[in-house]
């Protein structure tokens, strides 16, 4: 008897098909590269515009990838804050290039989770190996290569690098007997007043409580001064509580502030407390010779981390976290139920990363990273580097010598911290205008209670031109609003 059901269809998309649409797709982002700077940097849409224009609900049958990717160009595109823009010089940057991006669409099409070496030994392995390229790289302390007592492994921010340097010190302070029944003693931890929201926010999740978190005063520099941190332990001492867990930063967020590694270390080893360093941007100028010197003192550290997706043309999300003891963080996070079990792990011979960090799950990061090193080689991420120093360098000598302006704090290296004479007000109307003019986009921030506007100068392919666009926009809209 005949039937009139439907023909079967998987609904997939086929190899050919794939292929077709890839090709599609890597055209549409080349040629959205090539006219970039045609986008006003910062977005001008307004709340709620973006979702008004999506339907209410989810299409009921497959749509023509056509009209999706046109849709990319009339609804996102307007939403995109062009972070990869040459001129985009707010915050710090987060940024791509064309091989980080082929190695991130490789990592999707082989779909790995790298949880175990054993559901992917070239997941792990390609981690570890790339990891430890880093620590000959940058000069780094041969503790954090995984020959030795620690290792690398590849988180998705600084702050869940933060975290984990927090629980790891956390349990080392308790003897692990907070994992099992909760932390019974008051422990308190320091950072400079200048640090990242990410040292507040560990503290928090770790149980340790936003209220045992003393920020530390810093000197002229906006660098934590190691008397203050000293006085603050002997107070917390003195009062019976607990001191476990010291942050200090290469490149604080609102300065690019350095603080003195080797003077905190050195109070840390006395004290018996967890040195974490926090690189976040800055690390990655330590490709250089000549910066290295802002990392004298890593030798105490016992956690270190800094973010390729912010100054390594690694398109995000890519930081990188070492320990001097891998037993520490492997003791403090690890869980092992019965599915989970496997030969490699109980041989011991291996690296399961899913023991390094909070998720179970993670993505083969490691590919991308590997592509950017390969490509660019050690001598090609020097050269953008430098270039990027040399510009903030020039950027700054500009504002120095326009007498309407003033450098607020010297830069060590790619931020520029610097404000029009006159009210936070004022200044904060210069930013509003240049940044609704989509020219450029700069961001701000409070430096001994006055509003600094910031000049960051590191993504992938802003060069001199931009930089003199920029400060000739600057000074346009000074006199405009003088």
């Amino acid at each position: 008897m005949a039937t009139n059901a439907p023909a079967k269809t998987s609904f997939h998309m086929t190899p050919e098909e794939f292929r077709n649409r890839g090709h599609a797709v890597v055209d549409w982002i080349a040629d959205y590269y090539q006219k970039i700077e045609a986008f006003p940097v910062l977005s001008k849409v307004e709340p709620g515009d973006i979702r008004s224009q999506l339907p209410q609900e989810a299409p009921a049958h497959p749509e023509p990838f056509e009209q999706i990717l046109a849709d990319v160009e009339k609804l996102i595109v307007p939403g995109i804050t062009h972070w990869q823009s040459p001129n985009f010089f707010a915050f710090f940057p987060c940024n791509a290039s064309g091989p980080a991006i082929l190695g991130d669409l490789l990592s999707s099409g082989f779909g790995v989770q790298g949880m175990l070496w054993a559901t992917s030994p070239a997941c792990t392995e390609l981690e570890t190996h790339v990891l430890d390229w880093l620590v000959n790289a940058l000069g780094l302390p041969e503790k954090f290569r995984s020959s030795n007592t620690g290792g690398g492994v590849i988180q998705d921010t600084a702050s869940s690098s933060a975290l984990c340097a927090v629980l790891a010190a956390r349990e080392r302070a308790t003897k692990f007997i907070s994992n099992r029944t909760g932390a019974k003693q008051k422990l308190v931890a320091y950072t400079s007043n200048q640090a990242h929201s990410s040292i507040e926010k560990a503290v928090k999740i770790a149980g340790v409580g936003s209220e045992n978190l003393r920020l530390v005063a810093v000197d002229e520099t906006l660098a934590m001064r190691p008397e203050a941190l000293v006085a603050a332990i002997q107070q917390d001492k003195a009062a019976g509580s607990t001191p476990f867990f010291v942050c200090g930063t290469v490149g604080t967020t609102s300065s690019n502030g350095m603080d003195p590694l080797d003077k905190i270390g050195a109070i840390c080893r006395q004290q018996n407390l967890w040195f974490h360093v926090d690189a976040a941007m800055s690390g990655t100028a330590a490709l250089c010779p000549e910066f290295r010197h802002f990392q004298n003192g890593l030798e105490h550290a016992d956690s270190y981390c800094f973010n390729p997706h912010k100054w390594m043309f690694t398109n995000f999300d890519c930081d990188c976290f070492y320990v001097a003891d891998r037993k520490g963080l492997v003791d403090t996070l690890s869980v092992l139920p019965e599915y989970l079990r496997n030969k490699a792990t109980e041989s011991g011979a291996v690296i399961d990363y899913r023991d390094w960090h909070v998720p179970l799950g993670r993505r083969f990061r490691a590919l991308k990273l590997w592509f950017v090193l390969r490509y660019y080689g050690i001598e090609g991420l020097q050269f953008h580097v430098r270039e990027h120093v040399r510009l903030a360098q020039e950027f700054a000598a500009w504002v120095r010598e326009d007498k309407r302006f003033e450098l607020v704090v010297p830069p060590p290296l790619n931020l520029v911290c610097f404000r029009l004479n006159g009210s936070d007000e004022l200044n904060q109307k210069l930013m509003d205008a240049l940044n609704r003019s989509g020219d450029l986009y700069l961001t701000h921030t409070k430096l001994n209670g006055r509003v600094v506007l910031r000049m960051s100068i590191a993504q992938t392919n802003t060069e001199q031109r931009h930089v003199e666009k920029a400060w000739r926009r600057i000074r346009e809209e000074a006199s405009r609003l003088a």
